[in-house]
């Protein structure tokens, strides 16, 4: 007979529950409340005028702070989301909710303050040892893709192999529409031959509408950019009383390129032009390499976006299936020796099997 727990969500408590019960001892947001609290905090409480109705303490804003940016949760919306959701934020609010314009205000408000108070808490945690602080030296690199070049396929050749493969499609129909009449060559199947083309044809299209797919969000980006440009060129126009010398910018181009090519093995990968000439099928990576001598690799479709815009503080270490190696393959011989030489510690997949991930947008 199984013997369980008792689950009851129901029943309230005899007494209030303890805030200070929530977390661990040795929990980072007692850290940030405890050295927050020894802070001299006066520059800020000083700049209320005490009056309408009670504002949020200081300490309580700047914790929320310290504590999501080193946790990573930078918006303002989602640190007041976490006052609801997460123990060590609601632990931190003292199980009080401020929300997101409050927080924000205070952000703004206190810019320069909650810079100097930033670092003092870093250098606090360092002398205390639950921070480490050192030198990053961070370099772009290319790491090999699992897919040849060769199999890269450029929007305009897709065309011509659709309409070529529809030529093909529409001269075997005729073959069997005569195959009563006339022999067929021997050893040849139609329905097969069909039934072939019609995949090619299948995976051209669905090659051609992720190209597409790229050259509208591409688009969209560019869009932007135009438009700000001249509004900029607008403005300046109207500041000065004259037209700007120049050329207009360009609008920008509408539709895929007949050269915008996607890879039929490795979608997410793209064609790059490596050191000592030529391109090669790569990921735009980072690599990373600490003062202690610690080195990390960057690899992964999943987080391809950050590769690109340079985010991406430190990279789990794939497999290179085409290499047979347990560490990436990097494009540069020199950054290939900073890069890692062990095994992977993490259960990252590849690149070359993490397919599901967004298509990356851009280039390096």
């Amino acid at each position: 007979m199984s013997n369980f727990r008792q689950v009851d969500r129901q029943t309230g408590f005899l007494l209030p529950p303890s805030v200070d019960e929530w977390l661990p001892e040795r929990h980072l947001a007692r850290f940030v409340v405890e050295v927050i609290d020894g802070l001299d905090l006066r520059t800020l409480s000083g700049s209320y005028r005490g009056s309408g109705s009670a504002s949020y303490h200081p300490t309580v804003l700047l914790g929320l702070l310290v504590y999501g940016y080193a946790t990573g949760v930078f918006s303002s919306r989602k640190l007041e989301r976490a006052t609801y959701d997460s123990v060590a934020f609601r632990f931190i609010a003292a199980n009080d909710h401020p929300d997101h314009d409050t927080i924000a205000t205070f952000r703004r408000r206190f810019l320069k303050e909650v810079e100097g108070l930033f670092v003092k808490v870093l250098l606090l945690a360092r002398e205390m040892g639950v921070l480490n602080l050192g030198t990053v030296a961070l370099d772009g690199t290319k790491i090999h893709a699992n897919a040849s070049r060769h199999s890269a396929l450029s929007y305009e050749h897709a065309g011509k192999l659709e309409a070529q493969l529809k030529a093909e499609v529409g001269a075997l129909l005729a073959k069997a529409e005569a195959a009563d009449k006339a022999d067929i060559p021997d050893g040849m199947s139609i329905p097969k031959e069909l039934e072939r083309r019609e995949k090619r044809l299948k995976k051209l299209a669905e090659a051609r509408s992720k190209i597409e797919a790229r050259a509208a969000e591409r688009l969209a980006h560019e869009q932007a950019e135009y438009e700000a440009k001249i509004a900029a060129r607008e403005a300046k126009a109207k500041a000065r009383g004259k037209k700007p010398g120049g050329k207009p910018p360009a609008p920008p181009a509408v539709g895929p390129g007949p050269s915008d090519q996607i890879n039929l093995t490795d979608e997410d990968s793209r064609i790059m032009p490596v050191p000592g000439g030529g391109f090669e099928q790569c990921y735009n990576a980072q690599a990373v390499v600490t003062a202690g001598g610690s080195r990390r690799a960057a690899n992964g479709a999943r987080r391809q976006r950050l590769f690109q815009r340079g985010q991406c503080g430190g990279l789990c270490c794939g497999r290179d299936r085409a290499a047979s190696r347990p560490w990436p393959r990097a494009a540069s011989p020199v950054l290939s020796r900073a890069l890692c030489r062990g095994p992977a510690r993490t259960g990252e997949p590849d690149a070359a099997r993490s397919h599901d991930a967004p298509l990356g947008h851009a280039r390096r």
